[in-house]
């Protein structure tokens, strides 16, 4: 294993980009925030300062809402289904002509691999927006036969319309940004909402191009606005606003309780995708060549800062050897290193405090007598680098497997012939219920094991199986309602039924 002792220079339109005096994105223009106050951006991969943005306060929060409500009201409200998809394909496009220069933005600012950065701009980016640009045509409502009404001396005629909430507030985290932006963007143009984008201070960069797209294919001014800042000041003053009608927040259990109690004033639509600790069951009879490199993936992928990661890992005891030391001998060789070096398998933690905070939990596991298999240090130098690190233990009572860490932390466990709904409690024994995975040949035995996983989204001979059209969401304290496909238009809408008497 080993790292990168310093980062490749970015093309001359990304340090265009970082050089550029970042403001808030308000009713179509570039302003300066009421506060005047900025935050350093820091490139995680070598701890250098490589912009400042503005910080949004309350008056800018204000100022942003009122500008959402009136787009709402106003020509947005005007624009057809057909022009609002005409609007998101371009806006996809734009995504897609801009592709280096969001990739370098992700690594940068996030630390992950340009490989990765680039795949999920794609996926999750341009992608994604297509597939919801589908959706503005296809949103409808329903004629309703009823029952005879005692007091209607005519016929009847009972429809019902599907409408936009309003304003929403997008709360984003710093683990995959341009993602998580675009995934709260897309529905919401789609169903003719208007939007206050919040992205984390940590990783500010690809919601600020977006904003300068969005002017730039023509969506209406006050359609979207982006305020940079902190969750204690702008992402509050949003959640508790009066004229908000929908929260869409992904980040940690705990801040999505906050959300929750602090979104009450209006009773305004809500839903949260929050913390993981997804389960794999790997049975005896799966095909081991598939299961080690998706085990992989599955554990470390974005440095293991991903909800959907399967830190806890459940092997047969008869391969459980053979599964867990083919892990390790894969993770033991990964090179880590900036993201811009194209040879780098596994970039930084996105901060020293996050650093802090893994390297607290790998000194909990092997305080608690778990078996330290790989891994275990933060590497010398600079960069938030933790190695990829497994540890196994014959119980989860221990901290490391019932808590998110948030970091590449694996956790393992051997299981023996029990059945399936002991092995499913064993799989569940957890706060969390995001994601989850299966793994063997017995199409029987996959299918069974993942309808007793208590999860939102479970994968058979994969794991976090992703896609605009696939519902992901998840159970327990995992979060509330579901994102993505059909279902993750829902939330952005609300039925009006109307009653005509002839």
């Amino acid at each position: 294993m080993s790292a990168a002792a310093e980062t490749l220079a970015p093309s001359s339109a990304t340090r265009e980009f970082l050089d550029q005096d970042h403001k808030l994105f308000i009713n179509g223009r570039w302003q300066r925030s009421s506060t005047s106050e900025r935050t350093v951006v820091v490139d995680p991969a070598t701890e250098a300062q490589i912009t400042t943005t503005a910080i949004a306060g309350e008056d800018d929060v204000e100022q942003a809402v009122a500008a959402a409500r009136a787009a709402f009201k106003g020509e947005w409200s005007k624009i057809n289904s057909h022009n609002r998809t005409r609007l998101l394909l371009k806006f996809a496009d734009a995504i897609d002509a801009n592709m280096a220069l969001f990739s370098e933005l992700e690594v940068l600012d996030n630390g992950m691999p340009v490989g990765i950065a680039t795949y999920c701009v794609r996926k999750a980016g341009s992608d994604f927006l297509r597939y919801y640009a589908g959706w503005c045509t296809k949103i409808h409502g329903q004629t309703i036969p009823v029952s005879p009404m005692e007091a209607a001396n005519g016929d009847t005629l009972t429809y019902t319309r599907r409408e936009p909430v309003g304003v929403v507030a997008a709360i984003t985290p710093w683990n995959a940004p341009l993602p998580m932006a675009v995934m709260k963007l897309a529905p919401a143009l789609a169903t003719g909402c208007t939007i206050v984008l919040k992205p984390a201070e940590l990783t500010p960069l690809s919601a600020l191009l977006l904003g300068h797209l969005a002017k730039e294919v023509g969506i209406p001014d006050g359609v979207v606005n982006i305020l940079t800042g902190h969750g204690s000041q702008a992402g509050a003053a949003l959640v508790a606003h009066d004229d908000v009608n929908k929260i869409a927040f992904t980040g940690s259990t705990e801040v999505g309780r906050q959300i929750l109690q602090q979104a009450g004033g209006n009773l305004k639509k809500v839903t949260l995708e929050l913390g993981g600790k997804s389960p794999v069951v790997v049975f005896p009879d799966a095909d081991i060549q598939r299961v080690i490199p998706g085990v992989v993936r599955a554990a470390y992928f974005l440095q293991g800062q991903n909800c959907m990661a399967g830190t806890r890992l459940f092997v047969h005891q008869d391969i459980f050897d053979e599964v867990v030391n083919g892990v390790a001998d894969v993770v033991s060789r990964m090179k880590l290193g900036p993201g811009l070096d194209p040879s780098s398998e596994m970039g930084p933690l996105i901060s020293a405090q996050q650093r802090e905070t893994v390297m607290g939990y790998i000194q909990s596991g092997k305080e608690s007598g778990a078996k330290l298999i790989t891994g275990g240090e933060a590497l010398e130098g600079k960069g938030y680098f933790v190695q990829p690190t497994i540890f196994s233990h014959t119980n989860q009572d221990i901290k490391i497997a019932r808590e998110e860490i948030f970091g590449p932390v694996l956790f393992t466990q051997a299981f023996g012939d029990s059945d399936l709904q002991a092995i499913a409690d064993e799989a569940n024994r957890s706060d969390y219920g995001l994601s989850g995975s299966v793994w063997t040949r017995d199409i029987s035995v996959g299918l069974k094991m993942a309808a007793l996983i208590d999860a939102g989204q479970v994968s058979v001979n994969c794991h976090a199986a992703v896609d605009a059209a696939i519902p992901f969401g998840g159970n327990k304290l995992s979060g509330w309602g579901r994102e993505f496909g059909q279902e993750g238009l829902e939330p952005y809408l609300k039925t009006k039924a109307t009653t005509v008497l002839f």
